[in-house]
């Protein structure tokens, strides 16, 4: 459940299909608490490093303790002192946190903004990403058709009345390309004597005339034609064309084509200029997946495709050297989304796609994959920045704590070194809080 109403009257009978741990809300979770507990080799790295570091205070405060009393001749005191400062400096505390922080802070902001992480290492792999390969219906379209053109044939009816008769027979069928009709008027008219005809259109009777929208192999079977131009235009751009025909005669004609997700140009414009190749997978013909990769901006479209083979196409991609994010909803996706090296599924498909995914995006936003990409390489960033001022500054407090500079007068005490070794911690727990998600 995401929303809810108040019934103020009457009674509602309810069907529950999913309660507790099978709830929406409690599968979000569940992914954030995967994401946070899936540990990346950045990770294993720091923890290593932080092991490393370990070994470096304990040397480095044996070796200061033994040159200041056998070295030096000091006393024991003295040279006790050098040695616990030392190890305060080199304590790894802030590296043992440096990638931790990142991570929670990554998982907390992207959970926020519907970005939820399944795979941690997948994640991190998406800062390499070469190509993006997007799935067309669902994904970068919004899977329903809708009325793009109205070209008029004999000039009886404007494009407005036109619409109106059409929408009216249509608002009675079932078909999808029906709906997109349907919609695209703004009123409608009682029909009498509405008749599907399958395969070929639909047709009844509006203000006493007939109206048929039917297909052109039905227009062709009627012994009936439709010459125009712009006929030819339509159909090399991939749309689907019905007529409309008012007492037996072609009165006008429709182009319907899939909605192209508002969202989708400025996604691929924004991961270009992150230097990332954008293609498309879909098993529409060659022309409508033209079309859409024209409208979007792609720079490759992969069309007929048979689901069995999208995985293949994917292969195909990575055997150029790339490395590959595939983003799809359904269930023809799911084997191309486990293929590529990184797979994006919208959070509206199904629960194959996204049980197969590394990602899932709740929103269902094509510029969402943009966002999820520039965090991967930022939550990188901000790691590599948080190891260095961990580590980086040991190089100088480590010798400090030693005492190099003790014929200078500059000596560190052991409070001294904890309020240093303190510092650093603070800084890298103010650096992780800057990461942000762009987009």
């Amino acid at each position: 459940m995401v929303g809810g109403a108040v019934n103020g009257e009457g009674s509602l009978v309810m069907e529950i299909r999913k309660t507790g741990r099978d709830s929406y809300l409690s599968q979000v979770i569940q992914l954030v608490r995967e994401a946070q507990a899936s540990k990346s080799r950045t990770q294993d790295l720091a923890g290593r490093a932080a092991l490393w570091l370990t070994v470096v205070a304990l040397a480095g405060g044996g070796l200061t303790l033994f040159a200041w009393l056998a070295l030096a001749g000091r006393e024991f005191s003295f040279a006790l002192e050098r040695a616990v400062t030392v190890m305060v400096i080199a304590c790894p505390h802030a590296l043992g946190l440096a990638i931790p922080l990142v991570v929670a802070v990554s998982t907390a902001q992207s959970a926020r903004r519907g970005l939820l992480i399944r795979n941690r290492t997948a994640f991190e792999k998406a800062r390499h990403i070469g190509a993006v390969i997007f799935d067309k219906t669902g994904t970068l379209t919004e899977g329903r058709f809708a009325v793009t053109d109205t070209l008029l044939l004999d000039g009886t009816v404007d494009r407005a009345e036109l619409l109106r008769y059409a929408a009216s027979v249509e608002a009675h069928s079932e078909h999808p390309l029906a709906r997109g009709v349907a919609g695209a008027a703004d009123r409608t008219f009682a029909v009498e004597g509405f008749r599907a005809i399958p395969g070929r259109g639909a047709e009844g009777r509006v203000n006493g005339r007939s109206v048929q929208v039917i297909s052109p192999g039905y227009l062709k079977e009627q012994g009936l034609e439709a010459r125009d131009q712009r006929l030819d235009a339509l159909a090399a751009e991939g749309k689907t064309v019905v007529f409309v025909l008012l007492d037996g005669r072609p009165a006008g004609a429709l182009a319907l084509a899939d909605v192209v997700r508002p969202e989708s140009r400025e996604a691929v414009a924004r991961l270009k200029k992150m230097g990332i190749r954008c293609l498309m997978l879909t098993g529409d013909n060659r022309q409508v997946a033209a079309w859409v990769g024209k409208q979007i901006g792609l720079d490759e479209v992969f069309a007929e495709v048979l689901p069995q083979d999208k995985a293949a196409k994917v292969r195909e991609v990575q055997a150029r050297g790339l490395t590959v994010a595939m983003t799809g909803d359904g269930v023809n996706d799911a084997p191309a989304l486990t293929q590529a090296d990184v797979g994006i599924a919208v959070g509206a498909g199904t629960d194959v796609a996204i049980q197969s995914a590394d990602i899932v995006l709740v929103r269902s936003n094509p510029l969402d994959v943009a966002s999820i990409l520039g965090l991967a390489r930022a939550s990188y960033r901000k790691m590599l920045q948080n190891l260095f001022w961990a580590t980086g500054y040991n190089v100088v407090a480590i010798p400090l704590a030693a005492g190099v500079l003790y014929g200078l007068g500059i000596l560190l005490s052991p409070a001294l070194g904890a309020v240093f070794m303190s510092l650093s911690t603070i800084i890298v727990a103010i650096n992780a809080r800057f990461l942000r998600v762009r987009g």
